[in-house]
């Protein structure tokens, strides 16, 4: 089989990828490709039923110990969580946090997020001449002030830390990913020393209260984890959710139209655009413990990378009728945006939560809101993981927007 050359196809590729994804859908379901990131090379699945399956595939381990050490990869995160684990480990990790992280703890930050919505919109439309970076006053600040306040950490330098998940993320180069890493497992460890001498009402101090109640509970390592991919799951997914959706409504001026004029339809819309240009390209990662057949196509054991086009099979035709077309009218149901399986997202709820609030907002005060750069101009993340703007220039007038009703 040969190599698709992912590295090669440079910024194109990055603006985007689908027409390479459904380029080599036609050709079949799995394909060995060099990745962008320090060119290791890996098997993607792409396609919606092929990928699915690979997403609840046993055979293939999250543990980052069975990774082959010819890929050259370095594991991004300060300690052991959910999504580097499989069962029985991951079964106990998520079910400690999902103990804490209940529907209920998220329903009642609605308020919080909408007060926090509405601040940083005063600030935005205060900005001169009518132009804003909507990921400096919306995107990124929005999820990133709501998982401190749901971790109970108000104090974070928020910069500093969005510099190193960035680079934690997207980093082409391994020395970058590396450094980053390193510098988050100091911060989450200080984090999680200061909350164990004074815990408040928020989740992390309740996880290392169950941590000390709990004889199987989180050991210390798995508290470091936890926290980083909490706080860095927590916003990333949602700052590209809410830049992808505005930029998607922006490029598409009639279906923006159909969701003014009735925007009690905010949810659906919100999981059309979760397919349509989600926030994760290809999830975190799989190896082979085993040869293994997928679709068809045998990978040898021994460690192999296993990579799932989730951005390609929300884009399959054979699922999704017309895929590249965004329509706001469609049932999006069965999108695989957050995976699928037993590594299904735990904080799916409050993306789309945030999600709905910040755009249904936006929206109601910024009635004239237009892109300020032509999309072809518009520089993405690198990487294979998150899919993102670096920024997003927009107008909105400079009149008086009033806040809405409160929720």
């Amino acid at each position: 089989m040969s190599i698709v050359d992912l590295a090669s196809l440079g910024e194109s590729f990055t603006r985007d990828p689908y027409p390479v994804y459904a380029r080599l859908r036609a050709q079949g379901p799995v394909h060995r490709i060099r990745m962008p990131e320090g060119g290791a090379k890996a098997w993607l699945v792409v396609g919606y039923e092929a990928g699915r399956a690979a997403l609840a595939d046993g055979r293939l381990t999250k543990d980052w110990s069975k990774a082959s050490p010819t890929l050259g990869l370095g594991a991004v995160s300060a300690g052991p969580h959910m999504l580097r684990a499989d069962p029985p480990d991951h079964t106990r990790l998520r079910k400690l946090v999902a103990r804490e992280f209940t529907p209920r703890r998220v329903d009642q930050l609605a308020p919080r997020i909408q007060k926090t919505t509405d601040l940083l919109l005063d600030g935005m439309l205060t900005a001169d001449e009518g132009r804003a970076d909507l990921v400096e006053a919306l995107s990124f600040p929005l999820p990133m002030a709501v998982i401190c306040e749901l971790l109970g950490v108000p104090d974070l330098d928020r910069e500093s830390f969005r510099t190193w998940s960035t680079d934690a993320l997207s980093a082409t180069d391994p020395e970058t990913r590396a450094a980053a890493a390193e510098a988050m497992a100091r911060f989450m460890r200080e984090l999680i020393e200061d909350k164990g001498r004074h815990p408040g009402e928020d989740l992390m101090s309740a996880l290392i209260q169950g941590s000390r109640d709990d004889p199987d509970g989180l050991s210390f390592e798995e508290l470091l984890g936890t926290a980083w991919l909490l706080l860095v799951a927590g916003f990333e997914t949602t700052v590209n959710l809410i830049s992808n959706g505005v930029l998607a409504l922006l490029t598409h001026p009639a279906q923006l139209a159909a969701l003014r004029a009735d925007l009690d339809r905010i949810d659906t819309a919100v999981e059309e655009m979760l397919r349509y240009d989600g926030p994760v390209e290809t999830p975190t990662y799989r190896f082979t413990t085993e040869p293994v057949t997928l679709a068809g196509t045998p990978i040898p054991g021994g460690g192999e990378l296993v990579l799932v086009a989730l951005a390609d099979a929300n884009r399959d035709p054979a699922r999704f009728p017309s895929p590249d077309r965004f329509d706001l009218s469609r049932d999006a149901r069965g999108h695989v945006s957050f995976g699928h399986g037993i590594h299904y997202c735990l904080g799916a709820p409050l993306a789309r939560l945030e999600a709905r609030i910040a755009i249904r907002t936006l929206l109601q005060r910024c009635p004239d809101l237009t892109l300020d750069i032509h999309p072809a101009a518009i520089t993405w993340r690198p990487g294979l993981m998150i899919r993102g703007p670096r920024s997003l220039p927009v107008r909105f007038g400079t009149g008086p927007r009033l806040r809405p009703t409160p929720l």
